[in-house]
């Protein structure tokens, strides 16, 4: 049996970095999302936006490491954006009480979030 994966892309645009996930938030893939974010953030991007529209599942792990990325967005004096969260990930987020943590918008290619 294959373990799922995340796949993690990430492009800068003018003010802005997207973050791209393909798979699983979790455990084991929490950490490569962290560094990739981290990378991202030495940039000083204006915002990171975590493209979600693809992530079929997030684990408790997964939903601490995107608090402590909002913090460390913070710190970097960026904003931290899940966009185009899938209905798994928005029932997770309002279940948890997390849903008033984050930014939560749409990931659209005209240079807007």
């Amino acid at each position: 049996m294959t373990r799922p994966d995340l796949d993690i892309s990430v492009r800068h645009e003018s003010d802005r970095a997207v973050v791209t996930l393909t798979g699983e938030l979790d455990i084991g893939t929490a950490p490569r999302l962290t560094a990739a974010v981290e990378k991202a953030l030495e940039a000083k991007p204006v915002r990171v936006v975590l493209d979600m529209s693809a992530v079929s599942f997030c684990d408790s792990q997964g939903l601490g490491t995107l608090v402590v990325l909002n913090r460390a967005a913070t710190r970097a004096r960026s904003v931290l954006v899940l966009g185009d969260v899938t209905e798994f990930l928005d029932r997770l987020l309002h279940v948890t009480g997390l849903h008033q943590a984050f930014t939560i918008g749409p990931v659209n290619g005209d240079g807007t979030t």
